[in-house]
C-alpha cells in the first residue's frame, strides 16, 4: 500500500488555505484536459467535487491520473503542483462535499442545489513547490 506524502509544515499551510488551484486529468485519446476547481485537504488526501454532468468525470473513472497546482492567491509565483490518482469516488449525497468546499471557498452552502455532484478523493503520490514553498527557499 502506497504511503501518503509528507508535506512540510509551510506546505500544508498553504494548501489547508483556500487557494486558486487547476486541475489536469488526461482524455482518451492522451489530450490533457485543465480547469479551475476548488479543493480542500481531506486529511492526507485532497477532495475535489465535480457536478454529475461534466464529461471530466468520464476522464477520471477511465484513467485516474491526475494534477493538481495550487497558487498562492497573492503570490502566483509561490505554488505547489501535486501528482496523484483519484483512489475514491462517490456520490455526493446531500451536497455535503460541495458544502464543505463552497463554505471553505466562499463561507457559505454551495448555491445551486437542483444538480447532482460527484466527489472525487485524489491521492498524492509526488509535489513539487516554487517561491515560497520551494525546497531552497
Amino acid at each position: 500500500m502506497p504511503t501518503a506524502v509528507a508535506f512540510p509544515p509551510e506546505v500544508r499551510a498553504l494548501l489547508e488555505e483556500p487557494q486558486p488551484a487547476v486541475i489536469t486529468c488526461v482524455r482518451s485519446d492522451g489530450q490533457p484536459v485543465s480547469v479551475a476547481t476548488w479543493y480542500l485537504m481531506d486529511g492526507d488526501r485532497v477532495l475535489v467535487n465535480m457536478d454529475d454532468g461534466r464529461k471530466r468525470l468520464d476522464y477520471l473513472r477511465a484513467d485516474p491520473r491526475v494534477s493538481i497546482t495550487v497558487l498562492k492567491a497573492d503570490d502566483w509565483y509561490t505554488h505547489v503542483s501535486m501528482q496523484g490518482r483519484v483512489v475514491e469516488m462517490s456520490d455526493d449525497h446531500g451536497l455535503v462535499g460541495i458544502d464543505r468546499l463552497s463554505r471553505h471557498y466562499r463561507g457559505r452552502e454551495y448555491a445551486v442545489r437542483n444538480r447532482g455532484r460527484v466527489n472525487a478523493w485524489i491521492e498524492i503520490d509526488r509535489w513539487h513547490g516554487w517561491g515560497k514553498v520551494s525546497p531552497g527557499d
